[in-house]
């Protein structure tokens, strides 16, 4: 049996645009003699359609799309399509919805299979929405008997897990009951090290049940969310057959039979990966919100380098526009290494010098000031004033803030709330700094992108004379262990003391820090997650507590 695994970019809410792009991908597959094409999960929506699953419309413009693509892609054709949607619960459930895999054969839609395992951690919330299927059953496809899964129904091998978070497993009822060959349709989301998790996971089943294990994942940006793609078809042994690209549309082609197919490059190497989804996930969002410029605010420190560079290879150069808006404290060779940055991505670079705006506050609030000393708060005002005119250009030319702060800042709360928070996406937020610097010798891997003076300063938020980011926080190889091991793995201080050998001391003044920060995280932009356990809709915790460290 010849198996196309489309792996498609869709947009969540557009049917009209992901029913095209499902019949288009289809008819590529025909063309090739494919028996049955793949799509993701939930292909017909996107995923994660979040609150729209509770309108009725939503649920039944999926069932329209789903019958449109069944009579134009496979009437009087001999491909069969197996693609997910949403589908309306049964009665009793409980619940309005089931996350559902269609098989489509001969202009209808011949076989429905529900989701029965539905993910409740990190950033999953299916459990709020869908009714898990009570039972799933095989289908016949080409003389094989297909166990047709949907994405974490493959989540829960008792024999690779250490501990399983759901009492069924899937995979194993369905070869019990005679499956010969494992579909698996993900919408699976991408973070550091997860394309090697899937394929150990999954090689892992292939190899003790001695059957190929074809897995079609989505590709693409949604919010917070980058979607990697990374497709691929296992043989009995576990090896990788066909494989798709990374953080792009593909088509590739997998023969059951004779266990060959089509093999894609992926660089394995993760700083590149990391870099590939921010790109990407920074292009769809803006993108698919309706825009196309952006705008960054470019101090000449490695953040902001990092995120123009960004933005240029996802968006093109033309649209991307820098704004430095130096101050008094602002060094001369930072101006001059944000402008040399923009000459080296041969983008549009702008200065607004701030130093008389920050003296007009200082002047109208000198009478309400009477007594006091200059602190943080003076700081803070020019950070504001910065993010005041950020979003006046915004607002003036239609184009998007690309916020510049890192996980290491926004996990302290090294951020000024309405100044450099100020924007519509944190494309760096879930990069802790160390990591930064990784990502910017990545960008000049082939020629020099960030000037090297950009990379060899010291970090400074230059809000005050001779200030360094060392003034506030531990050096952030100190700073970055603590905060990965609290925010992403979730040991307690002593624990990171002892395991990096800090002192005690130290981590909990970071640990504090953190739990302070948290009215800050909840207003700031949408994050892109690269790592476990990001800020935003993964990692919720409540504002006012009172914890003890």
């Amino acid at each position: 049996m010849k198996i196309a695994l489309a792996q498609i970019n869709p947009t969540v809410g557009d049917f009209q645009g992901n029913t095209q792009k499902i019949i288009e991908f289809a008819r590529e597959a025909a063309k090739s003699q494919a028996d049955i094409v793949m799509f993701p999960e939930l292909a017909v929506c996107g995923y994660p359609p979040a609150d729209f699953l509770d309108k009725p419309s939503f649920v039944a413009r999926a069932s329209e799309a789903m019958a449109e693509i069944a009579a134009t892609a496979t009437a009087g054709s001999p491909l069969a399509i197996i693609c997910g949607y949403v589908t309306a619960a049964p009665p009793g459930s409980g619940k309005q919805v089931a996350n559902s895999a269609a098989l489509l054969r001969n202009g209808v839609v011949e076989f429905v299979q529900s989701k029965r395992l539905l993910p409740f951690y990190d950033v999953f919330d299916e459990q709020r929405y869908f009714a898990p299927a009570e039972s799933q059953s095989l289908c016949s496809l080409a003389g094989e008997r297909v166990a047709l899964t949907i994405c974490e129904d493959a989540w829960n091998d008792k024999l690779f897990w250490p501990s399983r978070l759901y009492s069924v497993d899937p995979v194993e009822e369905l070869m019990r009951a005679g499956g010969s060959l494992i579909l698996n349709i993900s919408a699976s989301p991408y973070y550091r090290g997860k394309r090697e998790l899937r394929h150990r996971m999954l090689a892992a089943i292939a190899r003790r049940r001695q059957v190929p294990v074809v897995m079609v994942n989505q590709v693409g940006g949604n919010d917070s969310l980058v979607f990697d793609g990374a497709s691929f078809a296992l043989g009995r042994d576990g090896s990788i057959v066909a494989q798709a690209s990374s953080f792009a549309e593909d088509l590739v082609f997998f023969d059951s039979v004779a266990l060959t197919g089509d093999r894609r490059a992926v660089d394995p190497n993760e700083d590149a990966a990391v870099y590939q989804a921010l790109v990407l996930g920074t292009r769809d969002y803006v993108r698919k919100c309706g825009f196309s410029k952006v705008l960054v605010s470019l101090s000449g420190g490695v953040d902001s380098a990092l995120v123009a560079a960004i933005a240029v290879d996802a968006l093109g150069k033309e649209n991307v526009t820098t704004i430095g808006m130096p101050s008094q404290y602002s060094s001369t060779g930072s101006v001059e290494d944000a402008r040399a940055l923009a000459a080296n991505l041969d983008i549009c670079f702008t200065t607004v010098a701030i130093h008389d705006l920050f003296e007009q506050y200082g002047r109208a609030l000198a009478p309400l000031f009477a007594g006091t000393q200059p602190d943080i708060t003076e700081e803070n005002i020019q950070s504001r004033i910065r993010g005041n005119l950020m979003m006046a250009l915004s607002n003036k030319f239609n184009a998007l803030v690309l916020t510049t702060g890192n996980k290491s800042e926004m996990a302290v709360g090294y951020c000024t709330l309405y100044g450099d928070m100020v924007g519509a996406l944190a494309v760096i937020g879930d990069v802790v700094k160390t990591e930064v610097y990784q990502l910017c010798r990545y960008v000049n891997r082939e020629r020099t992108v960030i000037p090297l003076a950009i990379l060899e300063k010291a970090p400074s938020a230059e809000l005050r004379p001779g200030q360094k980011d060392t003034d506030s926080l531990p050096p952030y190889e100190v700073l970055d262990p603590i905060l990965q091991a609290y925010v992403e793995r979730y040991e307690t201080p002593e624990q990171i003391a002892a395991e990096y050998h800090f002192d005690l001391a130290t981590v909990c003044h970071v640990v504090k820090l953190v739990e302070r920060s948290e009215y800050k995280r909840q207003q700031a932009a949408p994050v892109l997650k690269v790592t476990s356990k990001s800020f935003g809709m993964g990692r919720r915790f409540p504002i006012a507590v009172k914890v003890q460290v």
